[in-house]
């Protein structure tokens, strides 16, 4: 599990085939490793990957087809910029929201306006995943937690702060750039509590005890 709270960005210095699927390597920038044993999650652009190897630079990590059917590593070549976040322990402070690191689909930029010093970035509103998408909700980008701040029929507006776009890799980001998105976690789950109605929970039943208005 993680938050979304980006804690370096690094650079994948290698991706090979292996046995059928791909080996990356990554190298961590300023990411503290100190603390990560073979077989830790670190989320990678959102993906979250298990360290088979460590070495002075960075680790390394398998990716399955899977991964690369549903992510943008379908498209990363060496020298791709990326964003780290170990995973979280019990004594984390949680400043972002719940990320799993399992990327629901890619999705990419639709415009790029300058609002000040931030900067609203227009995202296109995948199809199969909109109704998890809702203003001032949290959505995950490129295992960044951000808040929708506007959704239409088509797109939906993220509005970036100087800090974020300069700590993340958010600053890379152009017109027609492709990422990662995960949507919120708890919207899942309460889905899925809904449908299932052997469950008992119902619109009625949430209204009532205070999680609808």
């Amino acid at each position: 599990m993680f938050t979304g709270i980006i804690e370096a960005t690094g650079t994948i210095s290698s991706i090979q085939r292996k046995g059928g699927d791909y080996q990356i390597a990554v190298n961590s920038g300023d990411l503290d490793l100190s603390d990560v044993a073979l077989g830790d999650s670190i989320a990678t652009n959102g993906v979250c990957l298990t360290v088979v190897s460590l070495n002075s630079n960075g680790y390394v990590a398998d990716v399955s087809n899977e991964t690369i059917k549903n992510t943008g590593f379908a498209k990363y070549q060496v020298g791709q910029k990326v964003n780290l976040e170990k995973a979280m322990l019990p004594t984390t402070r949680f400043g972002g929201h719940m990320v799993s690191g399992h990327v629901d689909c890619v999705t990419e930029v639709a415009s790029i306006i300058d609002n000040g010093r931030a900067k609203d970035i227009w995202l296109y509103l995948p199809k199969d995943h909109a109704k998890y998408l809702v203003k001032k909700g949290s959505v995950t980008i490129d295992g960044i937690s951000l808040t929708v701040n506007d959704v239409n029929e088509t797109q939906f507006k993220l509005t970036i702060v100087p800090h974020t776009s300069s700590n993340t890799t958010l600053d890379y980001l152009y017109v027609g750039s492709s990422v990662n998105l995960e949507v919120d976690l708890v919207a899942r789950y309460v889905e899925r509590l809904i449908m299932n109605k052997e469950q008992g929970v119902t619109m009625e039943l949430l209204s009532r005890t205070g999680y609808l208005k």
